[in-house]
């Protein structure tokens, strides 16, 4: 697999605050790529700057090969890499159909493509979802698990070769976090991308990623394969906990 994302000394501060430290890691094509780390981390922080909604201090990040360190987000979408949210951002006024057509437009691969055209493509990201019924709701008034599948599907219109998910599961209940996941494992085998995923359950993020990428105070602390992160020394001492087997 060629490599797709590549993060290098990478570093964010706030204020006297380092979020996140010198970090380097890189994601190859067609990775599921878990993302952990305990509450104040940095996860969040460097989903931010991968998309480009926060600026780096110092480091660079490359998408197959192209400097997109200072790429505005739009910029960084049309190249193939997209998103979704811990909390929700949608666009209030608009329809659930209408908030996937932005995103079919605004995506790569867009050039002179007409709003007809771009309403069926929307439409068949909201049948994936099981959004299709509500096609005509505003996004203000769908529940919060709706909410989240519109951001998915928002995030797969722009048709990203870079997935960046941010906690899925996060506000759900256990039978709609389990929905949730089924549907981005589906996602994944639907639509192909490349996900860098950031998860706290570690029971869903060990059985669907190939590597996990472990993050404490900002640094580094693991790259491996499932098995070998959560058996780190550093990082059971940092996040898992000695007994955390037991209630995985």
């Amino acid at each position: 697999m060629s490599e797709l994302l590549k993060v290098s000394n990478v570093t964010k501060r706030f204020g006297g605050l380092v979020a996140v430290d010198n970090v380097s890691f890189s994601i190859r094509e067609g990775e599921t790529v878990g993302f952990i780390g305990p509450n104040g981390a940095g996860k969040s922080t460097v989903v931010n700057l991968l998309s480009g909604y926060l600026k780096v201090d110092a480091g660079e990040i490359e998408m197959d090969g192209t400097r997109i360190t200072k790429m505005k987000p739009y910029e960084r979408t049309r190249l193939g890499l997209s998103r979704t949210y811990q909390i929700p951002r949608p666009f209030p006024e608009l329809t659930a159909l209408m908030s996937v057509i932005t995103s079919v437009l605004c995506g790569k691969r867009r050039i002179n493509q007409s709003f007809e055209d771009a309403a069926v493509e929307a439409t068949q990201y909201l049948e994936f979802v099981g959004l299709f019924s509500k096609r005509n709701i505003l996004a203000r008034d769908l529940t919060f698990y709706e909410l989240r599948m519109l951001e998915l599907a928002r995030a797969l219109a722009t048709t990203p070769r870079l997935l960046l998910i941010d906690e899925v599961m996060a506000g759900l209940n256990p039978a709609e976090a389990k929905r949730a996941v089924d549907m981005v494992v589906r996602a994944k085998e639907q639509f192909g991308p490349t996900i860098f995923w950031i998860e706290h359950v570690m029971a869903i993020i060990v059985d669907a990623a190939e590597r996990i990428i472990a993050i404490n105070y900002g640094q580094m602390i693991a790259d491996g394969t499932p098995d070998e992160v959560i058996n780190n020394e550093a990082v059971i001492e940092a996040y898992l906990g000695k007994g955390w087997r037991e209630y995985a």
